[in-house]
């Protein structure tokens, strides 16, 4: 039987059989790639996607700050964006970020230029290529209040340069489809003034210090706000603040984050969700939605995403 990798078209990046993918996200669980890919670059990642077999999936993954990856892993290959895409160029009053730079490095970047408006993103974790496909937003902001476009390669190896317009944003949401992948995103920013930045960066850094867990295994905010409400409030009210299932738990400083507080599986912590899911859902009457994205398939199980 011919393998995976044998099938593949020649890359300048790197393939890699059975590569382990819990070390890579932040929850560090979840089982291993089929196949990852690293691009040399954007044109190396247009002649794979140009190049591969049409039966052949493709998973984009970032640095893993908002993903949990179950523990049969991913068929196919899974591509991560690296240091060639983590470039981020200032023009003016301008910033241009590759997919794989970090949030909070581009609102470092933005400070350093003495240009504000982009300052949300230090309190974002994550890259800029997930923030833009969520639309995520912290501390009063959002991307679609500052992003101008998008450029992106679509599953035949096409780039496109797309409007903020195009990409239809809404409350951690986009239209981009799911199977294109953004390699970069140009924001409008302003001058300002260096001190204030500095500030307005530091009262974020307080922020989340006080009322964010640190330093843990934890995927970052587990659940999308409810319209007129905080999803923290309405697990709170259902009794979940320090729930667990193995070592799996809810975080009891901020309970919609969850926490690997040692040896959870992936299984554990998506159990944990849906448990905290179905109290909400009996106290409340509100149907949660995870902002977490849950990718691969369950051990011993068939692969695919599950649907919130």
């Amino acid at each position: 039987m011919t393998k995976l990798i044998d099938r593949l078209p020649q890359v300048r990046g790197e393939y890699r059989e059975n590569a382990p993918l819990a070390p890579l996200t932040w929850f560090k669980v979840g089982g291993p790639a089929e196949i990852l890919y690293r691009p040399a670059d954007e044109e190396d990642l247009m002649d794979f996607l140009a190049g591969r077999p049409g039966d052949v999936p493709v998973t984009v993954i970032g640095v893993g700050s908002n993903l949990l990856i179950r523990s049969g892993g991913i068929d196919g290959v899974v591509v991560r964006l690296g240091k060639p895409f983590a470039k981020i160029e200032v023009a003016g009053e301008r910033v241009v970020a590759g997919a794989a730079a970090l949030d909070v490095t581009v609102a470092a970047t933005a400070q350093k230029a003495t240009l504000t408006g982009l300052e949300f993103l230090s309190g974002i974790p994550g890259s800029i290529g997930g923030a833009v496909r969520m639309n995520a937003g912290a501390y009063g902001s959002e991307v679609r209040d500052t992003l101008i476009s998008v450029r992106a390669i679509d599953p035949l190896g096409h780039p496109h340069t797309l409007t903020a317009d195009d990409l239809g944003l809404s409350y951690r949401h986009s239209d981009l489809p799911t199977d294109w992948i953004v390699t970069s995103a140009t924001f409008q920013a302003r001058g300002g003034n260096q001190a204030t930045i500095a500030q307005a960066m530091q009262d974020i850094r307080d922020a989340r210090e006080d009322t964010q867990p640190r330093r843990v295994r934890t995927g970052g905010s587990t659940f999308a706000n409810p319209d007129g409400g905080k999803a923290w409030k309405l697990i709170d009210a259902a009794g979940c603040r320090g729930l667990r299932i193995g070592d799996a738990m809810v975080s009891e400083l901020h309970c919609n984050f969850l926490l690997n507080m040692g040896e959870a599986t992936a299984e554990d912590i998506e159990a944990l969700g849906e448990e905290v899911r179905r109290r909400v859902r009996e106290t409340s009457g509100v149907e949660l939605r995870w902002e977490i994205r849950r990718i691969g398939k369950p051990a011993g199980q068939g692969s695919g995403e599950a649907q919130a």
